[in-house]
């Protein structure tokens, strides 16, 4: 298995690649600035992209979405509540102020495909299964995908979950952003969150890595007091 990861733009936002055969791999969340990042990466491993994954619509998730797909002439997918956020007029200033400054190219890629949860995807020789978790936004996508050797340092993990901006090391997404909804959020992490297992490896859109046993056992967000 090959996974690296990157914080790219202002708002640090995590870019991942992820391999499990070290032939094939996504790219999940390539955001402001990423493109050149991952073109150096993937060059660098000797790697072929085969899909763009995209946990929600924010700039600093998709900024380099199109740039990296289109390059690659690979599809991107999207939770398609979150498509609306391609549409500049849609955007918070501060946003459209990222993407000015950055000079992002905030486009659509060329093959974006609309997911609603629940999907399962056969990308880059992995399974993916797709779950709608929103709150921080209506189109938040959890991308969970089976490990299929065992990882030395962590032998008891079993899948890697692609969070987003929904759970955090210690924390967890805002709620009030346009789109952002404190009690849909509530429900994901009682419904959807608290689902994982603990042998789930947790791979944020900011932040460090962690697991579902740590944060079972130390989020305070995921406890029933918060939940309830």
């Amino acid at each position: 298995m090959f996974l690296t990861s990157f914080p790219a733009g202002p708002l640090q936002a995590n870019c991942y690649i992820l391999s499990m055969d070290g032939r094939r791999c996504v790219v999940v969340d390539p955001g402001v600035n990423a493109f050149e990042p991952v073109k150096e990466l993937v060059a660098e491993h000797g790697l072929t992209v085969e899909a763009v994954l995209l946990t929600h619509g924010h700039p600093d998730h998709v900024g380099g979405a199109a740039d990296v797909a289109d390059h690659y002439g690979v599809p991107a997918y999207l939770h398609e509540s979150d498509r609306e956020l391609f549409d500049t007029s849609l955007l918070m200033p501060w946003a459209l102020e990222i993407i000015d400054r950055f000079g992002v190219n905030h486009v659509e890629p060329a093959d974006l495909r609309d997911l609603v949860g629940g999907e399962t995807l056969e990308l880059a020789g992995m399974t993916f299964t797709t779950e709608v978790a929103p709150g921080h936004r209506p189109g938040c996508l959890l991308w969970r995908t089976p490990l299929v050797e065992p990882v030395p340092q962590a032998p008891e993990l079993t899948e890697i979950v692609f969070t987003g901006d929904v759970v955090f090391a210690g924390s967890i997404g805002r709620t009030d952003l346009p789109g952002g909804d404190d009690e849909a959020m509530r429900r994901s992490l009682r419904d959807v969150v608290l689902a994982l297992p603990d042998t789930a490896a947790l791979v944020p859109g900011h932040g460090p890595e962690t697991t579902m046993a740590h944060e079972r056992a130390t989020n305070s967000y995921l406890t029933e007091s918060y939940l309830r």
